[in-house]
Formats: structure tokens, C-alpha cells, sequence
């Protein structure tokens, strides 16, 4: 799996995990998909995405670094 492939699996997962939270814990879990989407909407700007540090540093391996 690619790195890129990997950080939308994660960004994914954590908008369910998210979104389960707010239903069954608390309502104001909800600003962590807003967290989530505006980290999405920011890496997207400027390239900087710390999920996409973390998950290279676990070894998933960039689309272009064949």
C-alpha cells in the first residue's frame, strides 16, 4: 500500500471512529472531525500532513519512491 493510500485509509477510519464517538460518548466529539477535515483541507495547501510523517516512519513507502 502506498503512503498516500495509507494516510486516506487512516484520515477514513479516524472520521468513523469520530463519528461513533460523538453518537455513543459525547456530542462534543464532533470537533475532532472537524479537526479532521481541516488538517485535510490544510495538508492538501500546504503538503504538510503529520499522519503521512508518522505512517512513512512505520514504512509505508511513498507512490514515486519505486
Amino acid at each position: 500500500m502506498t503512503l498516500e493510500n495509507a494516510v486516506r485509509v487512516f484520515a477514513g477510519f479516524m472520521v468513523l471512529v469520530s463519528v461513533a464517538l460523538t453518537l455513543w460518548v459525547h456530542p462534543n466529539f464532533f470537533w475532532l472531525t472537524v479537526f479532521i477535515g481541516v488538517n485535510l483541507i490544510q495538508s492538501a495547501y500546504t503538503g504538510f500532513c503529520p499522519a503521512a510523517m508518522i505512517l512513512s516512519k512505520l514504512g509505508f513507502q511513498n507512490s514515486s519512491a519505486k
